[in-house]
């Protein structure tokens, strides 16, 4: 493979000082509850409100947007819904005979509480809230504790607050950063302690997410955006360019990348680029980060184009090919794939129904993206009786015996039938 353009190393997610700010954060407000939770919320987001959002507030606030801003907001809700709801219909409760005398199975049970945290970012993104939500009351979960930063006019954006009501968020703080997560995750006079934390945010968040694991479950650690582009020369330029930049808007450390067959098809990508970056505001991070984090490469043949899209395991695979679906079953590593030169990742951004919530990093070598899944429990079960109890019995006194296990070569023992 050949670099017509070079990105720097990636950002990397933590610190030192950044564990440790986070490590203080958690420390104290385990100790002191609210009062340290106000204290942050002041020094780090400038905000001297009350915690939490209650329902007069709510809805003077959701009663500015218009109808239309409405209408967007229930599709989102609705796709995304719509989407968790047929993924949750895979997971089946299970129960069958292992041998006779021997049932064993699985049940599907929600979490009860859930955390969601949704970032207050650059722009009110109006899908953040649904994402994190609406899969957690398609699960299930009695409790859906909502947390985003006080960064509108002092409160939470309407529109975000829009769709968290009606994703079904039951309780909402205008919290941000590491703060809100260690609330949430330790439990507060006013935050109610959850079972599991999801949600995307910045470094700070990601940090408090990894050392609050254990104590509570997570559903993964994201980094800034990721989207990589596979072209060959049936890939319009334009669209690729578009797409690129799509992603990179985000942050300045998003990562941008085009994989090309077609040495034609990447340079003219690269021109297309530049053209639209000189219609972008000055202050977007798109500049940033196509400058220092874009990335064109050349592979010398379809196969190396996968083996390179495999091993970067990137957020969003865009396939801009005539045959993409043909290529489905040979790429392994992402976080969500698009096939064909139409399917936009910002329609999944936006209101397609699949997760934006995904891995980076490459992450996506271990693991998915949050989805209806990550808001329920497989959890097994088993009932021995007659000839399963002697068989298995019998062998577990026989193990034990080996390991040296007394207890366990006690408790098979006593339920054998010559000693019954």
């Amino acid at each position: 493979m050949k670099f017509l353009k070079k990105a720097e190393e990636p950002v990397e997610s933590g610190s030192e000082e950044v564990e440790k700010i986070v490590k203080d954060i958690i420390s104290n407000i385990k100790t002191r509850g609210d009062a340290a939770v106000k204290e942050y919320e002041e020094k780090l987001s400038q905000s001297v409100r009350p915690l939490k959002l209650e329902e007069k507030e709510i809805e003077e606030s959701i009663s500015t947007l218009s109808f239309e801003e409405k209408k967007l907001i229930d599709r989102v809700v609705d796709r995304v819904s719509a989407f968790a709801e047929a993924q949750l219909e895979c997971l089946k409760p299970m129960e069958k005979e292992f041998g006779e005398g021997i049932k064993m199975g699985h049940r599907i049970l929600p979490v009860e509480k859930v955390g969601a945290y949704v970032p207050g970012g650059r722009f009110p993104l109006l899908s953040s809230g649904p994402m994190v939500v609406a899969p957690a009351k398609a699960a299930g979960a009695k409790q859906i504790v909502a947390c985003s930063p006080a960064n509108y006019h002092g409160s939470i954006h309407p529109a975000v607050l829009y769709g968290l009501r009606c994703s079904g968020a039951t309780d909402i703080f205008a919290i941000g950063g590491a703060q809100a997560i260690a609330a949430m995750a330790v439990g507060t006079e006013s935050v109610p302690e959850v079972d599991v934390i999801s949600g995307p945010g910045n470094r700070f968040v990601a940090e408090a997410k990894r050392q609050v694991f254990g104590k509570v479950g997570i559903d993964l650690i994201a980094g800034p955006s990721e989207v990589l582009v596979l072209a060959d020369e049936s890939a319009e330029p334009k669209v690729c360019a578009a797409d690129l930049l799509a992603q990179a808007e985000h942050d300045p450390h998003a990562r941008a990348i085009l994989v090309s067959t077609s040495k034609g098809t990447a340079e003219k990508t690269i021109q297309e680029v530049d053209k639209f970056l000189k219609d972008f505001s000055e202050t977007s991070p798109a500049h940033d980060s196509w400058e220092k984090m874009g990335e064109v490469i050349i592979a010398e043949s379809l196969e190396e184009s996968i083996d390179i899209c495999n091993d970067y395991a990137i957020e969003h695979l865009h396939v801009h090919m005539d045959n993409s679906r043909q290529l489905m079953d040979r790429l392994k590593n992402y976080g969500s794939l698009f096939l064909d030169h139409d399917s936009s990742v910002v329609f999944s951004d936006k209101v397609s129904g699949t997760n934006h919530t995904l891995p980076t990093q490459r992450a996506a070598r271990y693991t998915g993206g949050l989805w209806a899944g990550s808001y329920v429990k497989v959890v097994t079960h088993q009932e021995i009786k007659g000839a399963g109890v002697d068989l298995l019995a019998d062998h577990a006194v026989k193990q034990s015996g080996i390991e040296g296990l007394e207890g366990h070569r006690l408790s098979a023992e006593v339920r054998m039938p010559e000693n019954r």
